[in-house]
């Protein structure tokens, strides 16, 4: 992402002009634009002109338009697509005052977002991560599975899948297990030319290409790889399976098993700068909190609040979905527990929903906390109606 353009005052009215450059930067515009922004983009928009003599011209024209954002809308099934909705709120030759409009926002193309009631400390602090050079994919993963296979790339902010392959195995009989070879051999040469296109191995910010499948159907899949690579002397790709290859055990050949994988020693030695590693590991840490001391693992937004207020947060993990909401007021919330965590020196780990994760974290209402000391739920909650009951007693009694 490029910051083209900033201006934003100390009471953080003012606007943003960024180009996004690939997949993950528009991720990144999907969670700075909300409903009630202003997004001013290029468009492509259908024009008639009707002549002296009744007869009718239509052509495209691409024009600059801004809108007051409505609805939005992002998909990543092979490459990142932006839809942003809403009302004309800028007039020009080609597109009246109050006219609806849906901007397809496209890569290396400027995109101007002032936001609704200011820009505040997470929408700045994501742009000041989206815009930092040398970002892009991190992680390639394979995961398969006796006869099929995923291919993933994990960037900061996003897992792709890319390609995935099934190729038929019949089982071993009592007769023989030819067939079974035969069914193999077609499996591993098919997921040799996937790997070849859809992983780019040769990529020098490449950190680690796993190979992840339940029993012994890594072991193979790596074999075969390198014996090919050599077979046909592809040198880059001998290097990059020495170097950067990595076997996982996983429980089931599925996607979502990427967060057994993350969790694994070999892998997490080799990422722990990564932040989606990191989401990880702190995950992990707090399911095994709530499994040996649950009075300081605490999550849903009520209970995490509690905890923040009482300045009883280490660490707080939060969804980036949570940020998203169409209500201002329920973002300014989740915007105040971050700034609160972080005030009192505690760390936050904002989650990509985009990866599994995530996706993990917002089946937990998309907020948690491992507190620095345990807090009985029940107490505090008491605590406060006493609290919310005596501050009512002392407006009745001011009121008298």
């Amino acid at each position: 992402m490029k910051l083209v353009n900033k201006f934003i005052d100390k009471h953080g009215m003012g606007h943003v002009t960024l180009r996004p450059e690939d997949d993950e930067d528009m991720w990144h515009l999907y969670n700075l634009i909300q409903t009630g922004d202003s997004v001013r983009a290029p468009a492509i928009r259908r024009v008639q002109n009707v002549s002296s003599t009744g007869s009718v011209e239509s052509h495209r024209v691409r024009l600059n338009l801004t809108l007051r954002v409505t609805a939005s809308s992002s998909s990543s099934q092979v490459t990142a697509a932006l839809h942003i909705s809403g009302p004309v709120i800028a007039e020009n030759q080609h597109a009246r005052l109050g006219a609806f409009h849906t901007l397809d926002i496209e890569p290396n193309r400027d995109v101007r977002i002032e936001k609704n009631g200011g820009w505040d400390s997470v929408a700045v602090a994501r742009i000041e991560e989206a815009i930092i050079p040398g970002r892009g994919a991190e992680v390639a993963a394979v995961v398969c599975g006796e006869g099929t296979a995923a291919f993933c790339l994990l960037s900061q902010h996003m897992t792709l899948v890319t390609h995935r392959i099934s190729v038929s195995i019949p089982r071993k009989s009592a007769s023989g297990s030819t067939q079974h070879e035969k069914g193999m051999g077609k499996f591993y040469a098919t997921l040799y030319e996937s790997f070849i296109r859809h992983i780019p191995f040769a990529t020098a910010g490449l950190r680690a290409i796993v190979i992840a499948s339940p029993g012994w159907v890594r072991d193979g899949v790596n074999d075969y790889l390198v014996s090919e690579a050599r077979r046909q002397g592809d040198k880059t790709m001998q290097r990059a399976l020495k170097e950067k290859v990595v076997k996982v055990h996983i429980s089931s050949a599925h996607v979502h098993s990427l967060v057994e994988v993350l969790k694994s020693p070999e892998v997490a030695a080799r990422l722990k700068e990564t932040k989606f590693a990191r989401e990880g590991i702190v995950l992990d840490r707090f399911f095994k909190m709530l499994g040996s001391d649950e009075m300081r693992a605490w999550y849903g937004p009520d209970h995490v609040c509690l905890a923040a207020d009482r300045g009883a947060i280490g660490t707080l993990l939060i969804s980036d979905d949570l940020f998203r909401s169409s209500d201002p007021v329920t973002r300014k919330r989740y915007v105040k527990v971050v700034d609160d965590v972080q005030q009192k020196g505690g760390e936050v780990v904002i989650f990509s929903s985009m990866h599994e994760s995530g996706q993990q974290l917002n089946q937990l209402t998309g907020v948690a906390a491992i507190l620095t000391f345990p807090l009985d739920v029940e107490v505090v909650e008491a605590e406060e109606r006493q609290a919310e009951e005596e501050r009512k007693l002392a407006e009745a009694a001011a009121e008298e």
